[in-house]
């Protein structure tokens, strides 16, 4: 009798390990596909970059193209590299991937992505000399809006530390270096 209240105590302690577990990888897989998300926003807009610079590189008029297997175009390059999953994993869009942004959003956006480091060398040379929690930096840059965004920052920060621009001072701590 006493066996059979043990098991089934045992089984109710591993379905709530379980419910806490299935939590904490739907939060997870959220966090990631937010992550993958950026990853193609930021890939459509490199690939509009070098469409642009391409058509900058076209040869004057009235010059010959370079003909032949040598001539195959960066644009078909990038197309052959694409792989089946970031064409599958692309989110649904009303508009093409290729299609013009509206005036100053492509900039803004452009702006914040890829501006991280700027951002946390800019907020670091504000505070002084004071030990700083990443969560501080990124409630401060505004991106604390989920844990996505907090450990992009807090990767951010361990590639400053590793390229010797910032300095870790305890654990989760941070410094501007002197």
């Amino acid at each position: 009798m006493v066996s059979g209240t043990h098991a089934a105590h045992d089984i109710e302690v591993t379905a709530e390990s379980l419910q806490a577990e299935l939590e904490r990888l739907r939060i997870q897989k959220q966090s990631l596909e937010r992550e993958l998300a950026a990853v193609v926003a930021h890939l459509g807009s490199v690939q509009r970059a070098l469409s642009t610079l391409e058509t900058l590189m076209l040869p004057p008029y009235g010059e010959a193209a370079p003909a032949g297997p040598a001539a195959k175009t960066a644009a078909a390059e990038r197309d052959e590299a694409a792989t089946p999953v970031a064409r599958r994993s692309r989110p649904a869009s009303p508009e093409p991937a290729d299609a013009p942004t509206p005036a100053g959003a492509g900039i803004d956006g452009q702006k914040k992505y890829g501006k991280l480091t700027e951002q946390i060398m800019e907020y670091f040379a504000a505070v002084g000399d004071v030990d700083v929690r990443a969560r501080d930096v990124a409630a401060a840059l505004g991106r604390d809006v989920d844990s996505g965004s907090i450990n992009g920052v807090r990767s951010t920060l361990d590639r400053l530390v590793g390229a010797s621009r910032i300095r870790r001072t305890g654990r989760g701590l941070y410094r501007a270096k002197r």
